[in-house]
């Protein structure tokens, strides 16, 4: 009780430590709303991650003595004033002929970044161990894509790296209470999938239990960022994070702490503000909702109309969120359980079961045969179907039943030539048909073999590595997403061009292809 009591006293800490960290829009007020409604730079990232050459004091200074002046432009002061940022991959080239393997053998050093010195007036927030960069436009660590670069490095053998991105997360939550979306000033206002916990798992699966008892006080104080403000809740009411269901039982739903455009797209959400009814506010909250849950953007947090003017992101509750802290829970009685310690190992398994009981009685979809977002403010499930449906096979929260409900309609309609789309839905947005995805793929597959639904996930599998392998032959790269439906054009969508590297992708595969015995272009199912 005394340490429940001593996380939430420093719960209000935590979330004012990022505030004294300023992101490029505080820094340069008027100039930076300039630099980017201008389109100075094709995308929004590109200043938010320029390196200032004075300080900010000084850029501001110079920019109020000159923006007035006859001649005056923007680009050039820009121009004289900072230094844009290089993608993590612009001067690699591959060699194809070595093949993948090698391919992603020499991507673990191209994308690892040292740690972090600091440098001053940077948006960039120092780590004190290397890690891993996805490539591209990403060139700082991010939070769920982590995981399954470390799925990947496992199978490299690269345990101390994977221990080092893990101490990272460590020391991010020990000083925000959170993992921010990504280690940038301009992300501290919202996190992303908690994939901590399944983290912990992968290194004690080479370092043995002994390693989950050593992250247990991390593993508590992101509990406690997920479930705060939820002893408070009146039935029916939601609170940041925390969502009070009709039964009484607290679910969660994905959150941003800000309610401004976000700095790394802002000309995009100011334009796409003004098409929405929405408040700004409320409509900007909602795009920074759905950030902070990986999937920006897709039809999945849109109403009927399917526009992103639509967007409703803070008024559900996400299936797979749930279900991954259904799994920190369970991680969290392990830990209690290694230490003996069976009063606090019996609560947090009886918090397990009282989300699993939940999220089957909120998000299974009898009809659909499908498990959905639940829409709290509707009182009423999600209509569309999406691949975050396969999360309870994931962790084992479905029945025998459901799973080969769900195995039946991914084979109907979801499989296609290539993997597994991430909806059914052909809207242009990019977490939407005919786009896919590593991590979703992965997180199918592996729900599969949960249930023995073993021939199929071999399929998914077999064909996602085709998929990677052909393009790999063709252009050199492994890219950020893929389209599944024809395999032989780019996967579009999104705010900005299709990126390379790509951590997850690299991860995911090179994982899939040990499991599975998979060559470049043939398939040979698991053994079991």
């Amino acid at each position: 009780m005394k340490k429940r009591l001593l996380l939430l006293l420093l719960f209000p800490l935590f979330v004012s430590v990022h505030a004294q960290q300023l992101s490029p829009r505080q820094l340069y007020p008027g100039l930076f709303e300039e630099v980017q409604l201008g389109r100075v730079y094709a995308d929004n990232k590109t200043f938010v991650d320029a390196l200032p050459k004075e300080s900010p004091e000084a850029i501001m200074q110079a920019y109020a003595q000159q923006k007035n002046k006859a001649g005056f432009q923007l680009k050039a002061f820009a121009d004289t004033y900072f230094l844009p940022p290089t993608a993590a991959t612009t001067l690699y080239r591959s060699n194809v002929a070595a093949g993948l393997r090698a391919h992603i053998d020499t991507l673990w050093s191209v994308l690892a970044r040292p740690a972090d010195t600091g440098g001053q007036f940077s948006s960039l927030v120092p780590l004190p161990h290397p890690y891993i960069v996805p490539g591209g436009r990403f060139r700082e660590v991010y939070y769920w894509d982590s995981y399954f670069t470390m799925l990947g490095l496992q199978e490299s053998g690269q345990t101390t790296l994977i221990r080092h991105i893990l101490n990272n997360f460590t020391y991010l939550i020990g000083k925000y209470g959170f993992v921010p979306n990504g280690n940038r000033t301009y992300y501290l206002t919202r996190s992303q999938p908690p994939f901590f916990s399944l983290m912990v798992g992968l290194l004690a699966q080479s370092q043995g239990d002994t390693t989950m008892v050593r992250y247990q006080a991390p593993l508590l104080r992101e509990y406690a960022y997920w479930m705060a403000g939820a002893d408070s809740l009146a039935v029916g009411q939601a609170n940041r994070t925390v969502v009070k269901m009709p039964s009484g039982q607290v679910l969660n739903r994905y959150w941003d702490a800000s309610d401004q455009p976000r700095e790394e797209s802002y000309a995009e959400d100011v334009t796409a503000a003004r098409e929405s009814k929405q408040p700004a506010a409320v409509f900007y909250r909602n795009v920074r909702a759905a950030a902070a849950s990986g999937w920006d953007f897709s039809t999945r947090w849109f109403d009927e109309s399917g526009q992103l003017a639509s967007i409703q992101t803070i008024n559900l509750v996400p299936v797979d969120l749930n279900c991954l802290l259904y799994n920190l829970e369970k991680t969290l009685a392990r830990t209690y359980e290694l230490q003996g310690n069976t009063e606090e190992a019996r609560r947090y398994q009886q918090k397990a079961a009282g989300r699993k009981k939940a999220i089957q009685a909120y998000c299974w979809d009898k009809k659909a045969g499908w498990f959905m977002d639940y829409n709290w403010v509707l009182g009423q499930r999600s209509a569309i179907r999406t691949l975050a449906g396969v999360y309870p096979l994931t962790f084992n929260l479905a029945t025998p039943k459901q799973a080969r409900q769900v195995a039946a309609g991914l084979q109907k309609d979801f499989l296609k030539p290539g993997g597994l789309l991430t909806t059914l839905n052909a809207s242009g947005q990019q977490w939407d048909a005919p786009n896919a995805w590593a991590p979703l793929q992965y997180m199918a597959i592996r729900g599969l073999e949960n249930y023995r639904q073993r021939e199929l996930a071999g399929t998914v599998a077999s064909r996602w590595v085709a998929l990677n392998s052909n393009v790999f032959r063709q252009t050199g790269k492994l890219l950020e997403k893929y389209n599944v439906v024809n395999t032989t054009l780019e996967a579009g969508g999104g705010e900005y061009p299709l990126q390379d590297g790509f951590g997850w992708t690299n991860g995911v595969l090179l994982k899939l292809m040990n499991d599975y015995k998979l060559a470049d272009k043939e398939a040979v199912r698991k053994p079991k």
